[in-house]
Formats: structure tokens, sequence, C-alpha cells
């Protein structure tokens, strides 16, 4: 019987300058038309702003905490019961969670205008590696939203 999901997470390559899968992955959600040199590019440039703002700590080390603050732990889904719509809040799979992060990062990041994505992209990740910014103010409006839900929880299949 064949597998319902890709393998794209065994075809994965490392990123040649950190050797790092989730990195990998982040450059190809932020690719655009294809042109990965160009997404690399920005991506390591906006490391290398974040090792001259952040001494003590290695630009990748930021980067790994940035996209784990971001992270929920909960979500809400809609349900229908009975003609009714309710937010159930549900937990999230570890994929989801890393798909989500990257997700918010990156619209913060494009939603920014007038500067170079390397500085958008590096900014946002500095104010997601100290916990504010605009990806971590949607973190907190989904938990706040499943935190208002809970009396919906026991709807969760």
């Amino acid at each position: 019987m064949a597998k319902s999901f890709t393998a794209s997470n065994e075809q994965l390559k490392t990123d040649p300058k950190y050797n790092s899968k989730l990195v990998s992955k982040f450059i190809n959600c932020l690719m655009w038309d294809g042109k990965k040199s160009v997404t690399q590019k920005v991506f390591y440039d906006a490391m290398d702003i974040i090792s001259k703002k952040v001494k003590d700590k290695s630009p990748i080390e930021v980067f790994e905490k940035a996209v784990n603050n971001v992270k929920p732990m909960i979500e809400v889904r809609s349900k229908r019961i009975g003609g009714a719509s309710y937010q159930v809040p549900m937990q999230i799979n570890a994929k989801r969670q890393q798909s989500l992060a990257f997700r918010w990062i990156l619209l913060s990041a494009r939603g920014k205008k007038g500067k170079p994505m390397r500085e958008r992209l590096a900014a946002e990740l500095l104010d997601a590696y100290n916990e504010q910014g605009g990806a971590m103010t949607t973190r907190e409006n989904v938990h706040r939203m499943a935190e208002a839900n809970k009396a919906f929880a026991h709807f969760a299949w």
C-alpha cells in the first residue's frame, strides 16, 4: 500500500552554511518563483544582521529560539454540531506548529514595507527571539481564542 504522505522530509537536504534541516525548510518556505539562490542570500544576509546585533549567541541559535517562541501549542478549529458552528480548541502536532510558526514569521516580515527583505526578516526574527513582534502577536491571539473557547473543548474529536 502506498504512503499517503510525501517523502519530502527524507529528501530535504540540509542547508550549505548551517547544515540544518530547519533552516533548509525555512528557506524553501521563504522562496518565491523557485529562486532558491536569491532566497538563500536573503536568509544568510538576515543571519549576518542578527549576528551583528546579538553578540552572545550564534545566529542559528537565535533563529531556532525565535521559531520555537512563535510555535503555537493550541489552536481553534470550527466544528459543526446540530446546526451551530463552534470554535473548538485543539492540540497541534509538531509539524503543523512548525509550519504555522514559519508562515506567521514570513507574513509579518513581508507585511513590513520600505526596507529590503533581509532587514525585515532579521527584525522579525529578533522580535520573535525577544517574544514580541507581529508573529508573536498572532500566536498570542490564537492562544487567546483557544482560551476563550475552552468551554467547547469537550467537542474535540
